[in-house]
């Protein structure tokens, strides 16, 4: 058995059944590999889809699935995604395909940095020179990702290790470990600091039961509950506190935390602006407000939150009347949109939302409808929603809503290619406005002049067939202009097996 054998089996043996791939010449050993290992290979039409996927695989399941990308610049293709993936602290296993260890250093045409590279991430890094070294650093990396808090390893193959023999199993099995129990110090800390004039900021991925319990400490002492602005993973709907979200405009969000006197950060960093602006604080908390910490980023927030209400002796169950959703007609506008949205959306679907300006008005609507889980962009690196969506896909067996707005699906467009390939149950709403509209809103707080500068964010001239884009990578397609053919076309979506596509036409673009 070669060393690509015996490291794709190490996986197996240790839970990670799906590899998202786009191999080159160095990783063939490896592909031939993947027959009868257990790991399932998905192609993927550029690496930023890999990596992308991988994020929503381990996003939805709370386990590693891997990449395999050839060499730095297929490294290097991905990152964008893997920023994000380790801003939501997922666990992601990137293979990275090497020259065989005799032709480095000649400085052929595709030799890089790849420990530099990887490095950039801030998580684990190694590489297997030899056949006999795969079980153990696959089983590494593995526990790398796995370890509180979660994130992001990558392991270099030599093409050599990989042809090499390696002998045969049983290969080495890591056990995952338990989720780090609250500590002492801090629930006595955070129950001390918590009363009218603080919150709870929470972030990271939050099941129903942390919300419930977080909702169980705010109404014990009068505390607000904040989510950062893009939590990893998130359970929403009927029946599940909706915590607000600390704004993205920092003007906004300066207002909206201006009377805090203590936050307590369940899972979330201290909030800042995402980019810094001339006589703005990058800095989100009023002067004075103290921060206390309950839990790290990237550390499961239930047990503390639920230990936190405890220790308050905060009993009360959370009970609310949603509100009775109908659906839209006429206009189709972000509100209308928005409308629509919940009004037809599936019990426990999953929803990726990079919708961006356009899905202003979601988070208000959605709080009332079916029970769902809602993932967002947590490293702001655009163009993850459509990968995000087909790691969804794969991992769940249900169905996903991608809400994507039109400038950033062509990041990543050729993800549709591989929801049609793997018959994957994605609805995607492209919100078609024809503009740059979040850049354009970042210019005009500038004051930056018309003309030239506004040609930068036109999205229109040309126009766009994004409908008939999808229908070239083989997902049916269909383009809404009111809020009646939205409603329509979702309610057909969930209906049929597959990949779906909706051009939602908004103002702008009709």
């Amino acid at each position: 058995m070669n060393g690509a054998a015996a490291l794709l089996g190490t996986l197996s043996a240790n839970g990670v059944t799906t590899c998202f791939a786009n191999p080159g010449t160095t990783e063939m050993h490896l592909v031939a590999a993947f027959e009868d290992s257990g790991v399932h290979p998905v192609l993927c039409l550029f690496e930023g889809v890999a990596t992308g996927a991988a994020d929503g695989y381990a996003r939805v399941t709370g386990e590693p699935a891997a990449t395999l990308l050839h060499l730095g610049p297929g490294l290097g293709n991905g990152w964008a995604n893997l920023h994000n993936a380790a801003r939501a602290h997922s666990p992601v296993l990137n293979l990275v395909g090497d020259h065989a260890t005799r032709h480095l250093g000649l400085h052929s045409m595709l030799e890089s940095d790849l420990r530099g590279l990887a490095g950039s991430l801030g998580g684990w890094f190694d590489r297997v020179d030899a056949a006999a070294q795969a079980p153990a650093l696959a089983m590494a990396a593995v526990a790398a990702t796995l370890q509180w808090p979660h994130s992001i390893a990558t392991l270099a193959l030599a093409a050599d290790a990989m042809w090499t023999e390696a002998g045969a199993g049983p290969w080495p099995v890591f056990s995952a470990p338990a989720c780090p129990e609250p500590d002492e110090h801090a629930l006595h800390d955070a129950c001390d600091a918590l009363g009218p004039r603080s919150a709870l900021v929470l972030g990271g991925r939050l099941s129903a039961g942390a919300l419930r319990a977080a909702w169980r400490v705010s109404r014990a002492t009068g505390s607000r509950v904040l989510l950062e602005t893009m939590p990893a993973f998130v359970a929403r709907g009927a029946g599940v506190p909706a915590p607000e979200r600390i704004i993205y405009v920092p003007e906004f969000a300066l207002a909206q935390l201006s009377e805090l006197e203590h936050v307590v950060l369940v899972g979330a960093p201290e909030p800042v602006a995402a980019f810094a602006y001339p006589n703005v604080p990058s800095r989100l908390l009023p002067e004075g407000c103290t921060r206390h910490s309950l839990t790290r980023p990237g550390v499961d927030a239930e047990p503390a939150l639920r230990a936190l209400a405890d220790c308050l002796g905060a009993n009360e169950r959370f009970g609310a009347d949603s509100l009775e959703l109908t659906s839209p007609s006429g206009a189709l506008t972000a509100e209308t949109l928005a409308l629509a949205v919940a009004a037809t959306l599936p019990e426990d679907a999953i929803i990726v939302d990079e919708s961006n300006t356009s899905g202003i008005h979601l988070e208000r609507a959605l709080a009332s409808a079916a029970r769902h889980h809602w993932t967002g962009l947590s490293g702001a690196a655009i163009g993850y929603g459509l990968p995000t969506a087909v790691g969804a896909g794969v991992a769940s067996g249900g169905r996903v809503l991608a809400l994507e707005s039109d400038g950033s699906m062509l990041y990543t467009a050729q993800a549709l290619w591989t929801m049609a390939r793997e018959g994957l149950d994605v609805t995607v709403v492209a919100l078609a406005n024809g503009r740059y509209a979040v850049l354009d809103m970042e210019r005009r707080r500038l004051g930056a002049p018309d003309a030239e500068s506004e040609r930068l964010f036109d999205l229109g001239r040309p126009a766009m067939d994004l409908a008939g884009l999808a229908r070239s990578l083989g997902v049916r397609a269909s383009v809404a202009t009111t809020a009646e053919e939205l409603v329509a076309a979702l309610s057909a979506s969930y209906a049929t097996p597959g990949p779906s596509f909706i051009e939602a036409r908004l103002p702008s673009a009709i």
